[in-house]
């Protein structure tokens, strides 16, 4: 028998088009043209601006040849350029590919050739590495320069033209079109590997979307709020909040450095209602000297990840006049897709039974289809009894479309119909899941991911070194930092400082061992490092 729900009941234009993020700031420069949406400095762009900027960067992309599947990389700091990249780079149907910054040149060179990258746009302050990254890399991309008029750097100009010279007759009235088809690909953000080389992560205009709103929800961004930019752009296009904010008409408020002083000065002179950050921002806020803190008006929402915060800095945040909202997600994720979602009756609770559901990863965000923590070789979900460990797996429209050009990678990630975080967790009869060890020894540092073996990699390439293992260490200030734990040849005089030295010499600064231990490694009757016994040792001092 015909469906009648199915007959003559087809997709049309007037009934269905692509979703893309760029919709958001179209609508937000047509209601609120002079409404202030970018904030840098002295600078200040309305609504109508942005989109304008916006378009002429995409007309000018697309003279340059950047069409459907084509990558603009850029290695830019949370300044308008970025903001604008994330809405002229999918105009033109490319992808954007936000470079971390942090990151040393053979890293960056990697990802240009990965990428393919045919227009490279980079601040000055990052011309040592990009310099580097451009000789080290087969990829010979057009460099276009940020050269900051609000905070001048001492960088060299690498490239043949300057960003507001690049995009000056760049077309404002430019005719950009919805992807063909959503599921089109529309940023690439690489996640640190465990091994080997990083994955290029890639993100389609159907996730970028429902992220948008997603974070409204989960955020609570009302109408006009103002949005701060603590988070780093290139971590999971920062987020996905420079979609979100234009959903909400918001007002950017770029940090080019996250400073406390800087922080509180925006926050008071700004109005802002919304942040986000690792514990780091927290203790850098926490820990500033009196004369740079400001007591605040009203109360700012903090959107935190990594490990949950203990219940003593969110008693000092609360009385700094910041509410803390807990997430969890990874860069296959789109960010955070996981939330813990507060109860009013849990306020009533004694500390340590608040603190217990504070320590909580929480529940799938709206965007998000299904979440749950499964048997990984029987794929049936464990019991939701808090004690039981499975791994975290996702499944949903905020899920990656794959690694780009690793099908082996995207298949063990995405097989049996689920994502597999690689995190272990439980689930409470609630179904709020919670994390308890990461099966990929991953280390969150500042809101970073460390490789322990791409670390212990380069501890073995010492000649003086004969066994490593690395682990999470806790730290006040960064959640937690690599500990590495190393053998030495007999006779062998090597100190922690060098050790930290070799390291530093192959490895991005911030992924470097802080604390270095000379002893025998625990091993089992196979040989095999038992690194919990390690993790004990790093946890008990």
């Amino acid at each position: 028998m015909t469906n009648p729900y199915e007959t003559d009941l087809d997709k049309r234009p007037a009934n269905y088009q692509p979703l893309t993020p760029t919709s958001f700031l179209e609508r937000s420069a047509m209601v609120f043209p002079d409404r202030t949406a970018i904030i840098h400095g002295n600078q200040r762009f309305s609504y109508a601006e942005f989109y304008d900027r916006s378009r002429k960067l995409a007309s000018v992309l697309a003279r340059h040849g950047i069409g459907k599947g084509d990558t603009v990389s850029a290695m830019l700091s949370n300044t308008p350029p970025m903001l604008e990249c994330h809405y002229g780079v999918p105009m033109t149907g490319g992808v954007l590919h936000a470079i971390n910054t942090r990151l040393d040149a053979a890293n960056v060179a990697f990802m240009l050739d990965h990428a393919n990258t045919k227009i490279l746009i980079t601040d000055r302050e990052f011309a040592p590495t990009i310099a580097e990254a451009l000789k080290l890399a087969d990829a010979d991309p057009l460099v276009v320069d940020y050269d900051d008029p609000e905070f001048a750097q001492d960088g060299d100009l690498l490239g043949s033209i300057e960003y507001e010279a690049f995009i000056a007759d760049g077309d404002p009235a430019f005719a950009w079109s919805p992807p063909e088809d959503e599921w089109q690909s529309c940023s690439l953000n690489y996640t640190s590997g465990t091994t080997g080389n990083p994955k290029g992560v890639v993100y389609h205009h159907r996730g970028t979307y429902l992220m948008g709103y997603g974070n409204v929800v989960a955020g609570a961004m009302p109408d006009g709020c103002t949005y701060l930019w603590t988070l780093p752009m290139f971590h999971c296009n920062g987020w996905c909040f420079p979609w979100s904010v234009s959903v909400v008409g918001g007002t950017h408020v770029c940090l080019r450095w996250v400073r406390a002083k800087a922080i509180f000065d925006a926050i008071a002179e700004h109005k802002v209602t919304h942040m986000c950050g690792a514990p780091i921002v927290m203790s850098t806020l926490l820990n500033a000297p009196a004369e740079e803190k400001q007591e605040l008006p009203h109360t700012v929402q903090f959107i935190t990840a990594a490990a949950p915060p203990p219940e003593s800095v969110l008693a000092g945040m609360a009385e700094a006049g910041f509410n803390v909202t807990h997430v969890y997600g990874l860069t296959e994720t789109f960010g955070p897709s996981v939330v813990n979602q507060w109860k009013a009756e849990w306020d009533e609770l004694e500390d340590g039974a608040r603190a217990a559901k504070k320590a909580r990863q929480g529940v799938r965000y709206a965007a998000l289809e299904d979440l749950d923590v499964l048997d990984p070789e029987t794929m049936t979900p464990v019991p939701r009894d808090g004690e039981t460990m499975g791994e975290v797996m996702m499944r949903g429209n905020i899920v990656m479309k794959g690694y780009l050009k690793n099908p082996e990678a995207t298949n063990e990630a995405l097989s049996g119909g689920w994502f597999h975080s690689g995190d272990l967790g439980v689930r409470h009869p609630d179904g709020y899941i919670q994390l308890k060890d990461r099966s990929k020894d991953i280390i969150i540092s500042g809101g970073e991911n460390i490789s322990s073996i791409e670390v212990e990699d380069t501890l073995y390439k010492h000649p003086a070194i004969t066994a490593a293992a690395v682990v999470a260490k806790p730290d006040d200030k960064w959640g937690e930092t690599p500990c590495a734990f190393v053998e030495v040849q007999e006779g062998t005089d090597l100190s922690e400082d060098d050790v930290i030295d070799h390291c530093r010499e192959h490895l991005a600064r911030y992924k470097c061992p802080r604390h270095v231990v000379f002893t025998e490694l625990p091993k089992t009757s196979t040989g095999k490092i038992q690194k919990f016994k390690l993790r004990d040792m790093a946890q008990g001092g």
